[in-house]
């Protein structure tokens, strides 16, 4: 007769053993009270992004220049700007282009990026050389210049912006990746797989990506903030989102005019751009710490 207390111990074994990785490290990126802080905030930008035509009544471009320069109010929950549109509303609508921006800007870098990282690392000789020597030019120059640069040649708008900022954080992810494929390459189970005939595209999507998923996910994190962060100085300098479209850097362009007049029509679209990227710099230290085996107590 089989003893109760092993099958027990025996089902408790079975569900530790099924504890999924990823579920364990979101239990302790909750736990880290910065992650979980800056989760909120993220959590609460989407979601206004999301609902934000059940928030307000107003639109985004409505003008009323009667009501020009409002401060806060029943009315209008955060005042109103210049040509009296509804700043809570215009703030709503710009999380759902600083965020649109920021997700198209990151996942595009971090295809090519991975891509030309991955084929640099893995195969090393002059493919490595070439793909290194492009990294190394386009990280010469200070981001916000190169740019600002790429949309002028191109021309201001938004889709342009998101261009020039994808470039611009490629070599990031490509770097990162080529560090860890050069790590990896070494791996005995790399070796005998290259021993068994696999071939290099299998070993690169079976062994080596999968693999290096950590410093990418780390990376998205904290680009997406960065993303953010340089859509807004685009836009504040004119080169990003133009008129009317509600972008937080280009409504701080428009309005630093009024900052002793009106300032809180500076303060909700500056502190909106503060708090989001805040909001994902805490969740990229988080990942880090909980994802990176070096970075645990």
């Amino acid at each position: 007769m089989a003893n109760p207390i092993s099958r027990e111990h025996q089902g408790d074994a079975e569900r530790i053993e099924t504890v999924s990785p990823w579920k364990d490290s979101f239990r302790r990126l909750i736990k880290n009270r910065f992650a979980a802080a800056g989760l909120i905030i993220i959590i609460f930008f989407i979601i206004l992004a999301l609902v934000a035509p059940l928030l307000t009544s107003y639109s985004y471009h409505e003008q009323s220049l009667a009501n020009r320069l409002q401060p806060p109010s029943d009315a209008h929950w955060m005042g109103t700007d210049d040509l009296g549109r509804d700043i809570f509303t215009r703030i709503a609508y710009g999380a759902r282009v600083s965020l649109q921006v920021g997700f198209f800007a990151v996942i595009g870098a971090l295809v090519f990026g991975t891509f030309l990282g991955i084929i640099a690392g893995y195969f090393g000789r002059w493919v490595d050389m070439v793909i290194s020597r492009i990294f190394d030019i386009l990280l010469a120059f200070p981001s916000i210049l190169l740019a600002i640069a790429i949309v002028a040649i191109l021309g201001a708008s938004l889709q342009n912006a998101l261009i020039a900022i994808a470039i611009i954080n490629i070599p990031i992810f490509g770097r990162i990746v080529r560090s860890r494929v050069i790590s990896l390459r070494a791996e005995e189970y790399i070796m005998a797989a290259k021993a068994q005939g696999m071939k290099n595209g299998r070993i690169i999507f079976h062994h080596i990506l999968p693999n290096s998923f950590t410093p990418i996910i780390v990376q998205s994190t904290l680009g997406f903030g960065t993303a953010i962060l340089e859509a807004a100085a685009l836009g504040f300098l004119g080169l990003g989102a133009q008129p009317p479209t509600p972008e937080w850097g280009q409504m701080l362009a428009s309005s630093r005019e009024f900052i002793q007049l009106a300032p809180w029509t500076l303060i909700m679209p500056g502190l909106s751009i503060m708090l989001v990227v805040l909001g994902f710099n805490l969740v990229g230290d988080g990942l880090r710490d909980i994802l990176d085996p070096k970075m645990r107590n």
